[in-house]
């Protein structure tokens, strides 16, 4: 049995960080253009999105929406979220903000989830439950329409290399298997190389925080979203897109605010379920491709080291 993994160490938790300013769902649809796509019609309806976090709670904003959870952590029945992390990404993808009139709504309101739980209370877990729930993911890609896999949690790139390679080939695996999988880049920033695993994966999509600012007391911390290159030289994160102090579901009921990568990442894998849901043909690489075509370069050219930020009216 591989050794307990704790959050300070290989697999963890990106930051959250409550703050009593935010950034509602509604300022990130509105910056993002992602209402313009909903006018459209297109709202992630008949794409299901994975999501491998700390579970999720019955909230009124997934409807009967939650195809699928599994609890690798105590084998659990029912959806819970002892933590809270899962219950916010899952807003931040799928919820449809009927508990704020709207208002909170995510970028793909009416997509599908797929839940697996691999994180306990505390946010602790290990790479066996991890690398569990990735080929159950893909073992159940084809009877629940599976297209997207968001994984909002993370190995640091100091972490134990078996470890860390387990993790890298299992999520190729699954973008081989026709699965877009997001990962955010985690808060260990802003220094090289401080891209956490499986982040670094080079065939995934790697997602950071455009807004990089989270204030500790009377301080701020500047510059937290991972940052490439990576060992093997690769850019990442490819895309960026807000994670500080937003506004989404909370596993208490209502809805809270966190801070991190791990909020940016379910924004980009609900923008990829309204491209999915109008070009279904796509294939991961295809999805990638079309990412880094429509990105939005930002500061002075040749001084990027990501593709930049991904604007809905773009994209679709």
């Amino acid at each position: 049995m591989r050794r307990k993994i704790r959050r300070r160490t290989p697999l963890i938790l990106a930051h959250n960080i409550k703050e009593k300013a935010f950034y509602g769902m509604n300022q990130v649809r509105k910056k993002l253009r992602a209402d313009y796509a909903h006018r459209k019609g297109l709202t992630g309806k008949g794409i299901t999105v994975a999501i491998m976090d700390t579970g999720i709670i019955t909230h009124p904003d997934f409807d009967r929406r939650i195809l699928k959870f599994t609890d690798f952590t105590q084998q659990r029945m029912r959806p819970y979220d002892d933590n809270g992390h899962g219950s916010h990404v899952a807003g931040i993808i799928a919820g449809t903000g009927k508990m704020s009139r709207g208002l909170y709504r995510g970028m793909a309101p009416e997509c599908n989830l797929f839940v697996t739980k691999v994180l306990d209370r505390k946010g602790n877990g290990n790479t066996a439950q991890v690398l569990k729930a990735i080929d159950f993911v893909i073992e159940n890609r084809e009877e629940y329409n599976i297209r997207i896999l968001n994984i909002s949690v993370g190995m640091l790139p100091s972490a134990d290399e078996t470890e860390k390679s387990n993790l890298m080939y299992a999520v190729e695996k699954a973008w081989n298997h026709g699965i877009v999988v997001v990962a955010a880049a985690g808060n260990n920033g802003p220094g090289r190389n401080s891209v956490t695993i499986p982040g670094q994966c080079k065939s995934i999509i790697t997602v950071g925080s455009i807004d990089d600012y989270v204030k500790r007391g009377r301080g701020l911390k500047s510059g937290y979203s991972g940052r490439g290159p990576t060992e093997c030289c690769v850019v990442k994160p490819e895309i960026l897109a807000p994670g500080t102090a937003i506004k989404s579901c909370s596993a208490r009921g209502g809805y809270e605010v966190k801070s991190g990568t791990s909020m940016s990442a379910p924004v980009i894998a609900g923008s990829i379920a309204l491209l999915l849901q109008k070009y279904p043909d796509l294939t991961p690489a295809q999805v990638k491709l079309r990412l880094y075509e429509r990105a939005v370069v930002l500061g002075e050219a040749g001084e990027q080291k990501y593709w930049g930020v991904v604007y809905l009216n773009r994209l679709l």
